[in-house]
């Protein structure tokens, strides 16, 4: 009886080496585009105590969304949600060491216990670029530039994707002329954040529900329409002049209800868009000026962004940006001629790999129309095959897939040949 294939885990992903080449893919984008703008890579553990994130991080990402169990001490830890409070509780430790503004950046693993729907799983992969150590409308927008940089690098035009922007200080001089309390904000915050996630008869329920009266609302409703309230504040108007100085400007667009949802931001928001506005938060962050100080460390600025793997690549997908990637690194196969030769076939295989190649060699003696089918499934350009005959004349026969001829070379010309078939 045939034992039932063990199912992954809810919300996780099986990276076969065809969706492993996208995420490889992705890193490589990722690392280009920190590495343009002089930002150093480093990780934090996987692993966190829950006290780190209880702090700022908001509540539903604690309470509903994290991954929290107790050691073998008792003490709660969890798996890591997010990266930003590992950043400024490592910025922290050695503060008095580092050299400041910090440019660093991560992509690695984060677990977050939410309903798994497209675009969003339990695990997932995220790129994470910060620095710390300036507080300036210009920082702000060298981090959005990084993030036009990519979408710039992966083929997503301007007109396909934006970087929307806000800031959450020029919300709060918005919101006191309003009348709006102070101690409403968050609330209001929230309400402007689902927007777009809710019907206009469903928001103004929720705008009632926390209190705001219809002069209130009417107010905000004006305030999220206003395309050029950006020119009121001093930091955004610096922060787009730095932006087209960057040449970053064509990718961002000012949006008054861009908010951020983590409570830890407190000036300039971003969040990257499609056009079409399927695919809500592409990218997202902000300005977060008091994180250090709230994990231990002395009171610094900070500013970074974070980016998904799941839905840029649908992003990629829907416009047709992700290459034709082969898994595959081994363009040479070096055939097996029969049992007598299996070696023979090895020391060949040794010797191209000398020569530069990713060499595969078939690992056992099989049928040579077996051996060249495999050649063709694994995408292979060459495959070369020592017989006695080529033994004997110190020749190797070398069959280009792509053409299907098949020659017979000197072994001192080998190196040549391949050069031209596979480099």
């Amino acid at each position: 009886m045939a034992t039932k294939i063990i199912q992954s885990v809810k919300g996780t992903r099986d990276f076969y080496p065809e969706q492993m080449a996208v995420r490889t893919w992705l890193y490589n984008q990722m690392r280009a585009s920190s590495e343009a703008f002089g930002y150093q890579e480093y990780d934090g553990p996987f692993l966190e105590p829950l006290a780190l994130y209880a702090a700022k991080s908001g509540e539903e990402l604690v309470k509903e969304q994290a991954f929290v169990f107790p050691d073998r001490g008792g003490d709660l830890i969890t798996l890591r949600p997010e990266l930003t409070p590992t950043l400024a509780r490592m910025v922290a430790r050695r503060q008095n060491q580092l050299a400041f503004p910090v440019r660093w950046w991560s992509f690695g693993p984060f677990w977050r216990y939410e309903k798994p729907q497209k675009g969003r799983a339990r695990e997932f992969f995220q790129w994470n670029i910060d620095m710390i150590g300036v507080n300036s409308p210009e920082a702000d927008a060298e981090l959005a530039a990084v993030g036009a940089d990519f979408l710039r690098r992966v083929g997503l035009s301007p007109s396909e994707v934006k970087i929307l922007v806000n800031n959450r200080r020029l919300m709060d001089e918005q919101l006191d002329s309003i009348g709006i309390a102070p101690e409403r904000r968050k609330a209001v915050f929230r309400l402007i954040d689902r927007r777009d996630k809710l019907s206009p008869s469903a928001w103004e329920e929720y705008a009632a529900e926390i209190g705001l009266s219809a002069a209130q609302v009417s107010g905000l409703r004006e305030m999220l329409a206003a395309e050029n309230l950006w020119e009121q504040s001093e930091e955004l108007v610096r922060f787009f002049e730095a932006a087209e100085a960057l040449e970053a400007r064509e990718y961002l667009k000012y949006a008054p209800y861009i908010i951020r949802g983590l409570d830890y931001y407190t000036g300039t928001v971003f969040e990257a868009r499609d056009a079409e506005g399927e695919f809500r938060a592409i990218l997202g962050g902000g300005r977060y000026d008091n994180l250090v100080a709230d994990v231990g460390g002395k009171p610094v600025a900070g500013v970074g962004f974070a980016m998904g793997d799941m839905v840029i690549t649908l992003v990629l997908e829907k416009y047709g940006r992700l290459p034709a990637l082969n898994p595959q690194p081994a363009k040479v196969l070096v055939a097996v001629f029969d049992a007598d030769h299996l070696l023979d076939a090895y020391r060949l295989a040794s010797e191209v790999r000398g020569f530069g190649f990713p060499t595969a060699t078939y690992p056992e003696p099989a049928k040579l129309g077996k051996q060249f089918k495999y050649a063709d499934k694994i995408g292979a350009r060459v495959v070369l095959l020592l017989g006695p005959d080529e033994i004997a004349q110190n020749t190797v026969a070398v069959k280009n897939l792509s053409s299907r001829e098949q020659t017979s070379v000197p072994r001192p010309q080998l190196r040549a040949v391949l050069d031209e078939l596979v480099s």
